[in-house]
């Protein structure tokens, strides 16, 4: 038995969320991340959530988030100031691999 090749797109693709639109599990403090000259969680996201726009600002986009905490990990400047799992319920589900 083998199992068909696919993309990290295509896996990612396959994930079900149920987004918790009451409260967010990851909060940015968007004046600590406009002092942050290296921004590293714009690199590291799986799901690349966070954007830089035309003006230098950082948005980010919990809904689609895999939950693998790396932007808490790489964040020294510490403008992520609330990163917890969702609640109960919420959440990614992945259901390949």
């Amino acid at each position: 038995m083998s199992i068909e090749k696919m993309t990290t797109t295509e896996l990612l693709s396959l994930n079900k969320f149920n987004v918790d639109e009451e409260e967010a599990h990851i909060i940015l403090d968007k004046n600590i991340c406009a002092k942050c000259d290296d921004k590293p969680c714009l690199y590291v996201c799986p799901a690349l959530l966070y954007k830089l726009d035309k003006d230098g600002n950082i948005s980010f986009d919990y809904a689609g988030c895999l939950e693998c905490g790396t932007c808490r990990l790489v964040c020294k400047a510490k403008g992520i100031t609330k990163w917890v799992y969702p609640r109960g319920t919420f959440g990614v589900s992945f259901r390949y691999g």
